[in-house]
């Protein structure tokens, strides 16, 4: 109050309003010297198109181009000359392409057995992972958005420390946490009783210990989108149902969902997308063993494209990936978006 009260005596000084006047003046002279020129606004926004086109358009376009042909390595063959004056422009051919057509798309479909065995993989993490992570989620947002819980600052951010660890770094700590032989979870089960578990040498065992991670480091990124959500929906409509006479889960069911529907939506279509990208998990904790057992997809494009070379296949299956997440994005938008 006392601020404010300053504030309101320097603004109603005389001095104040010269000083001001002289400001939005000079502000007036100096934008009647600025030149018309037809067309600026886009020159102001140019950069950020020119960004988009060369680090996200151009290569998207490029994998779609690729994708029809088979990759023969680096070319030193000229693709454009443009004289501009003095200057002359000399654009390379990026590589020796050997055209292919759908013979890509015809081997990954029906034939590339392995390339079905990572689908299998990441479908696998996805329908175990994503509802898992998000009914935790929800639960561990309704807990710490209740009014009777204490230090609620404290507890939302030891719960999101795991979302700024290094993708690296934690799966090496899992990796070690996990190891059948010398690890401290088979070391606790031991130490209690029970048996230890080839966390990383069984197939199953290996995709539930990539669904644990994942979780663990995402569990606190969607509990603050829907804590975020929770914290909008209106009290009187709780103090609506209170007065009806329903019971806490009616006013979960037909309070609360209804009004974070859409940042429900957000959160089970990101975890989709972000699912079917897994690529450092396994890469690091399994390495995509044993036996293929958790070979993910984007890893299985980078063996083709950085291992093997097969840029061109490589690009093809990045394509199919594309159409598989963006079809269940589609379908979660459209039944999950009505009302």
């Amino acid at each position: 109050m006392v601020i404010n009260a300053i504030q309101t005596r320097v603004r109603s000084s005389g001095a104040y309003q010269q000083v001001s006047d002289r400001v939005r003046f000079a502000r007036q002279d100096l934008s009647r010297l600025v030149p018309k020129i037809p067309g600026l606004p886009y020159a102001y926004v140019s950069p950020f198109f020119i960004l988009f086109g060369i680090f996200l358009l151009f290569p998207t376009v490029y994998t779609l181009y690729l994708s029809f042909f088979n990759y023969l390595g680096v070319s030193n063959e000229i693709l454009l000359t443009a004289r501009m004056g003095p200057l002359r422009l000399t654009i390379p051919r990026i590589a020796n392409l050997e055209f292919v057509g759908l013979s890509h798309y015809e081997r990954l479909i029906f034939r590339d057995s392995l390339f079905h065995r990572s689908l299998f993989n990441t479908s696998f993490i996805f329908f175990v992972q994503v509802p898992l992570m998000v009914t935790l989620g929800l639960a561990t947002a309704l807990v710490l958005d209740a009014k009777f819980i204490r230090a609620k600052g404290l507890f939302r951010t030891l719960i999101a420390l795991p979302v700024a660890t290094g993708l690296v770094a934690y799966s090496t700590i899992f990796l070690l946490l996990f190891n059948g032989r010398v690890g401290l979870v088979n070391f606790v089960l031991e130490s209690i009783g029970l048996s230890a578990i080839p966390w990383l040498g069984d197939g199953v065992w290996a995709r539930i210990t990539l669904v644990i991670a994942v979780t663990w480091r995402w569990l606190g990124y969607n509990m603050i989108i829907l804590l975020a959500g929770l914290q909008t929906v209106p009290q009187q409509l709780y103090e609506a149902a209170e007065i009806d006479g329903a019971s806490r889960w009616q006013k979960f069911r037909f309070v609360t969902l209804p009004q974070i529907r859409p940042v429900l939506l957000f959160v089970v279509v990101s975890s989709t997308i972000g699912t079917f990208q897994i690529f450092a998990e396994p890469y690091v904790i399994t390495g995509g063993g044993p036996s293929n057992a958790t070979i993910t997809v984007v890893q299985y494009i980078y063996n083709q494209a950085f291992l093997q070379l097969n840029l061109g296949y490589a690009s093809a299956v990045s394509v199919i990936l594309v159409v598989i997440v963006s079809a269940m994005a589609i379908v979660q938008i459209q039944y999950g978006g009505e009302t």
